[in-house]
């Protein structure tokens, strides 16, 4: 057995060890999300952690881990008599981004609960984490159906798996650990509300700490059992510190003042639901037992709240998690006052006086509230090179028509573009390949029906064999990769128009984070095309590069278009499954270098060739129009939509989908 690196070896990383160790005290606190780079002891501290949890005792072949000291009354392995039992170490167990639903919950034998009507089920990940720990490394890249699967077994306390009618339940309660990098991907709010704290993890910027990392590690590499064996005494300490503080976790008392800071935090940071109360009171109660109180103090709702409210301010993709520490502390004083004997202080804090209103996002002075000007009207940046201009700011973004590829694909799943997948509307039956996980029932019946005289069945009922069984076809939908060519060149520099168009972009993004998408992003201007952002999941980096983007020059579209090709030509290879939906975002002006229309052209058909689904959106404004972007979507075999069409309650049209010419379809 690997020898892990002990967790009081960890270098740093207070607030994470802590909420671990809040975690292992009352797993009634919700579990942990882990935000960070790559790098910074997040797995390593998880591991760890399983090493200090006590011992658990077990009923004798139990594959459910029941406690004989109060066996679960459903166990599938049961009935199990109360009694004295064995023990095993608490599991670590570990579920793996690819995993599959069955290897989640468990897989139940259809075709014996068919046949012989017997419940043959085969315990997945959440019985074996049962009573232990369930880590999730790069949680944001799981598919959020079985996110959901494991938080809600998380909050239930128990994993039910139903299949055509036979149910099976079993006990599940396990310390849920994700980890993940946020430049991946970022998790939906909702899911994020589900995780009792978080904590953010970076590497120290000390040369001293740096140091001492490195010196651990290697020894630890060296002789692991030599390294452990070190630390063998604190280890055992922090092991004691947590079993005496969960004995001492029911006596806790969490007064009414506690509650009233609790509640008054919550509202003062506008959280969404009554979880993050909840979660708060856990936590702060935990915090005490851990520093061996019975009593909640001022300074564990504090604490509480740096880790429970994070994660739940966030409202959309591009709101960074955090709190304000000097708003959190107004928050407590006053809410401590108020609830005191009646002689607060009526100029101090609780008195009555309003908090001092926050900075706005623009936070910068006078920088945000300079009014635009006009195309040439803002000196030039220093630094800037001749022709371009000062970046603009991003129009409000607002809800898009829905834009998807035609056909059925069988990509990452998501929600965007028709895909055969495991989950959605059952469309038809098929023979299983491999392993039988959705049974079609009226399917399995009518394939075997036939067959029942030469089985020797002549009285009610069926005789169901392997080859009769049939899986179900399913379609649901498939996240796409969503590459936007960006025009930044000077025919569009317009203040005006250039925030619109940064707006509509942003929308997009907004739009592909909802549906699940990649994105990438090729802006082109002056004499080349430059990969602003390669495919990511992370559309917060998307709109991050699309607020600094500069803008000016010619435009150079043919050059845009080409790198765009490349772009999905090596993104094809990676990953094969996943379609593409190029978005263009110009005028359809094409100048600079010989033939420049000419060049676009050709430059366009090669996506036409390779029926890649486009859509042009249409920037061109004004009382004139040339109609050129038009020219590029026919040229691109896709479709043009105007900024104003491209809103969703626009009454140009319904849902516009991203449809080929009548050649493509066909």
């Amino acid at each position: 057995m690997t020898t892990p690196f002990p967790f009081t070896a960890v270098v740093g990383q207070d607030d994470l060890r802590l909420a671990l160790l809040l975690n292992a005290v009352s797993p009634a606190v919700g579990g942990v999300l882990v935000r960070g780079e790559k790098g910074t002891a997040k797995s390593t501290a998880v591991r760890a952690l399983s090493a200090l949890l006590p011992a658990v005792a077990v009923v004798p072949g139990c594959r459910f881990s029941c406690d004989p000291g109060a066996p679960d009354p459903g166990c599938p392995d049961g009935p199990h008599e109360a009694g004295p039992g064995g023990e095993r170490a608490a599991r670590m167990v570990e579920l793996p981004v690819g995993a599959s639903e069955d290897r989640l919950v468990g897989a139940l034998d259809i075709e014996r609960a068919l046949a012989e009507g017997v419940k043959a089920f085969e315990p997945g990940l959440l019985a074996d984490a049962h009573r232990g720990i369930l880590y999730v490394d790069e949680v944001n890249l799981l598919h959020d159906h079985l996110v959901d699967l494991l938080l809600d077994a998380a909050a239930m306390g128990a994993s039910y798996v139903e299949r055509e009618g036979v149910s099976v339940r079993h006990a599940s309660k396990f310390l849920l650990v994700g980890t993940m990098n946020p430049e991946e991907g970022e998790l939906r709010p909702q899911l994020l509300d589900r995780f009792g704290l978080t904590v953010e993890v970076a590497a120290s910027r000390e040369p001293d700490q740096r140091v001492e990392v490195v010196r651990r590690r290697l020894a630890y590499d060296d002789d692991p059992a030599a390294f452990a064996a070190r630390w063998a005494g604190e280890e055992a300490a922090v092991r004691q510190r947590i079993v005496a503080a969960r004995a001492l976790l029911p006596q806790v008392r969490l007064g009414d003042a506690a509650l009233r800071q609790i509640a008054a935090t919550c509202a003062a940071f506008e959280v969404d639901g009554m979880r993050a109360d909840i979660v708060m009171a856990r936590t702060a109660t935990a915090l005490a037992a851990w520093a061996g109180r019975t009593d909640v103090l001022a300074e564990d709702v504090r604490q509480a709240a740096l880790l429970a409210l994070p994660h739940r301010r966030r409202r959309n993709p591009f709101d960074a998690p955090g709190l304000d520490e000097d708003k959190l502390d107004e928050t407590l004083e006053q809410s401590a006052g108020q609830d005191g004997d009646g002689d607060d202080d009526p100029d101090g804090p609780g008195g009555g006086g309003q908090p001092a209103p926050e900075s706005g996002p623009e936070g910068g002075g006078d920088t945000a509230a300079r009014p635009e000007a006009g195309e040439g009207g803002e000196p030039r940046p220093a630094g800037a090179g001749a022709g371009e201009q000062a970046p603009v700011r991003a129009a409000e973004p607002f809800r898009t028509k829905v834009l998807s590829v035609p056909g059925i694909g069988e990509g990452a799943a998501g929600r965007r573009s028709r895909a055969r997948t495991e989950h959605g509307r059952t469309t038809g039956a098929r023979r299983p390949q491999g392993a039988l996980t959705k049974l079609h029932l009226a399917a399995t019946v009518q394939a075997a029906a036939p067959y029942q005289r030469a089985r020797g069945r002549s009285g009610p009922g069926l005789v169901i064999r392997r080859d009769d069984l049939r899986q179900a076809s399913r379609e649901g939908r498939e996240g796409n990769l969503v590459l936007f060519v960006v025009d930044a060149s000077g025919s569009m520099a317009a203040r005006q128009r250039m925030g619109a168009v940064k707006g509509a972009v942003l929308s997009l993004l907004l739009d592909a984070y909802q549906r699940r998408d990649k994105v990438g992003l090729v802006t082109f201007r002056g004499s080349g095309a430059d990969v602003a952002l390669p495919p990511t999941s992370s559309v917060d980096a998307a709109a991050v590069r699309l607020e600094s983007l500069p803008t000016g020059g010619r435009t150079p579209l043919a050059a845009g278009l080409l790198k765009a090709h490349e772009v999905l030509r090596v993104e094809r290879l990676r990953d094969p499954a996943r379609r593409a939906l190029l978005v263009v975002v110009t005028d359809g002006r094409a100048t600079g270098g010989p033939e420049p229309v000419a060049l676009a052209g050709r430059a366009a058909r090669l996506f036409a060739a390779e029926q890649v689904a486009s859509v042009v959106v249409d920037c061109e404004s004004g009382p004139v129009r040339l109609g050129l972007a038009g020219r590029l979507a026919g040229e691109l075999a896709g479709t043009a939509v105007t900024l104003d069409e491209l809103r969703a309650d626009s009454i140009a049209g319904l849902v516009r989908d991203v449809q080929g010419t009548s050649r493509r379809a066909a």
